[in-house]
């Protein structure tokens, strides 16, 4: 009950100083008095009693009513914390030249769909698909952008994804972007951390930019997936050069054991098409299903339409009373002997 009266206000409050002004009906009664020789020779009316009061109270309901109504009062939002089942993921989106590609290595044509349009439409149904996951998006290629912060505002981050349709680059600088995406996690709130990176391909990481994403990633401790679009006859993540094994000839080998180096729960998926992304993504949906702590927003409530109609009531009540007390039934009767009485001196 505290709370609730700590969470009222009004946006004219200095009309609240005339609510005394509502006590007046219990100084002077608004129907019309008899007078009647002795009141002690009268039985005893409880009904009457009980109708006094209650009119008594409409005459304060309806002051006050209108009072308060005219202070325009409203109750205050609140910030509510729950318990959602979610988390907050970056997705970290390759936009190099080759993601312009379909998966068997070619320009789309017809209704072929390129290796970055299945990416962005199954994303888009990624996002939202449970209310209190937060979302941030960086793209990358020749350097990193910042596409949106991390935010619950799922219709906003489905833009920002449908945003990066432009044609990509041809370098890879993963090493960059994953220094960005990593720094999309805000203050931990016990919730499960993700990295999600789609790309097709991967790059050799300068050592001095592994050392800073190795600390980076033991102080937030995300659960790392790598989405790989894999064209098709292109090496896999666990191919093995024929040659020297090197980064820089086996890249998205090397870039999959510097993953599994970092000592944070990692796993890979090769899509060789749409539906294998898919899949992919439902996984990865189904795997982060940890509780995540949400703040759910009141907006303030006007209540002068409240108070308004409680002041109606009174009124109503009031007026009804006036009704009953001017026995409307028995004037038309007084009328026409009155206009009978009157026809014969006009007469005369």
């Amino acid at each position: 009950m505290t709370d609730l009266l700590a969470r009222l206000g009004a946006t004219e409050p200095w009309i609240l100083w005339l609510l005394p002004l509502a006590l007046l009906p219990l100084a002077r009664s608004a129907l019309r008095r008899t007078s009647v020789a002795a009141v002690a020779a009268a039985p005893a009316d409880p009904l009457s009693a009980w109708l006094g009061r209650a009119l008594t109270l409409a005459g304060i309901l309806a002051i006050a009513g209108l009072i308060v109504a005219l202070a325009g009062p409203y109750r205050t939002g609140a910030r509510i914390e729950r318990l959602g089942i979610g988390a907050q993921v970056s997705l970290l989106i390759d936009r190099s030249g080759s993601m312009n590609e379909t998966f068997a290595g070619r320009q789309p044509s017809g209704a072929e769909e390129s290796k970055a349009a299945a990416s962005r439409r199954l994303l888009a149904d990624f996002v939202g698909a449970r209310g209190h996951d937060l979302f941030a998006v960086t793209a990358f290629s020749t350097a990193p952008m910042l596409v949106m912060p991390m935010t619950d505002r799922h219709d906003a981050v489905r833009a920002a994804i449908a945003a990066i349709d432009r044609p990509g680059l041809d370098y890879t600088n993963i090493g960059r972007g994953l220094g960005m995406a990593l720094s999309q996690f805000g203050v931990d709130v016990g919730a499960s951390r993700v990295l999600l990176l789609v790309s097709d391909g991967a790059a050799v990481i300068d050592p001095r930019i592994q050392d800073q994403l190795r600390a980076a990633v033991a102080r937030i401790r995300p659960n790392l997936y790598w989405l790989f679009l894999r064209t098709k006859g292109s090496p896999g993540i666990a191919d093995r050069p024929a040659g020297e094994d090197t980064p820089q000839a086996a890249p998205e080998r090397h870039l999959d054991l510097f993953f599994k180096s970092l000592g944070v729960p990692y796993r890979a998926f090769e899509a060789e098409g749409a539906a294998a992304v898919e899949a992919a993504i439902r996984q990865i949906e189904a795997l982060e299903r940890d509780p995540i702590p949400y703040v759910e927003e009141r907006p303030r409530r006007d209540l002068t339409g409240l108070a308004a109609a409680l002041a109606a009531l009174g009124l109503a009540v009031l007026v009804l009373a006036k009704l009953v007390e001017a026995d409307l039934a028995d004037a038309p009767a007084e009328t026409a002997t009155e206009a009978a009485g009157a026809a014969p001196r006009r007469a005369a």
